[in-house]
């Protein structure tokens, strides 16, 4: 009896969908989709860098490079706390070599900057005290949520815009939204940047002397689309 009630129970529900879109498709309609775009500047630039105790009679070891990287990030206003940490311990980034009965370290630390003056005078400050292997390896723009649902916001309401002057040149009246689609915005533009692009667009320096250039990273491109159905009165 149960499996006869739940049998039921389920048959009238399936013909309730049926119905509601049968009569969905039955009435009469108006189709429209819409597109809205921003260009946004990334505000977080991340780059790895990697220290290593140089195999030399006068080697520096892996704590005095570390010591020294901090001394100089803090000179230019970098928040260690905040913008710099060691990678992750089970990384390839970390490891130790045998050589001669000595052992050599790797330490491998992740720098976030803001702004490509920032990334230009890190890039040339660990320059300095032979800090050489650092990578780029991920862009972002801070606020991406909450620029994506501002433009689906916007793309809605420039669907109903243009339905409303379709529906104006027929003489009909619009109705209310019945059906709203939309896609995952898309995001364009070189999010992973090389880094010899990263110097040059931050800092111009020569072997004496730091000039920082007042400039900008590449703007990205965030689109949103979607699709509205609205009832014809």
């Amino acid at each position: 009896m149960k499996r006869f009630i739940i049998v039921f129970a389920l048959l009238l529900v399936g013909n309730q969908i049926l119905a509601q879109q049968k009569n969905f498709l039955d009435q009469p309609y108006l189709e429209t989709s819409a597109r809205k775009d921003s260009l946004v500047t990334p505000d977080r630039l991340y780059f790895s860098i990697l220290l290593q105790e140089s195999d030399t009679k006068g080697r520096v070891s892996l704590e005095e490079l570390e010591q020294k990287m901090a001394q100089r990030l803090t000179t230019i206003g970098i928040d260690l706390q905040k913008q710099l940490e060691v990678a992750d311990l089970s990384s390839d980034f970390r490891k130790y070599f045998l050589r001669k009965q000595d052992i050599l370290k790797e330490k491998a630390f992740q720098l976030v900057v803001y702004t490509a003056a920032q990334a230009g005078q890190a890039l040339y400050e660990l320059e300095q005290i032979g800090i050489s292997n650092v990578n780029l390896f991920k862009t972002e723009y801070s606020k991406m949520e909450e620029l994506k649902l501002s433009l689906k916001a916007l793309a809605v309401s420039r669907a109903r815009q243009q339905a409303v002057v379709m529906t104006t040149a027929l003489g009909q009246t619009l109705g209310k939204a019945i059906y709203i689609s939309d896609n995952e915005p898309m995001v364009y533009g070189n999010m992973q940047r090389d880094l010899q692009e990263v110097v040059m667009t931050g800092m111009a320096s020569t072997k004496d002397a730091y000039t920082p250039i007042t400039s900008e990273f590449k703007k990205i491109r965030v689109e949103a689309s979607v699709q509205v159905k609205f009832s014809l009165e």
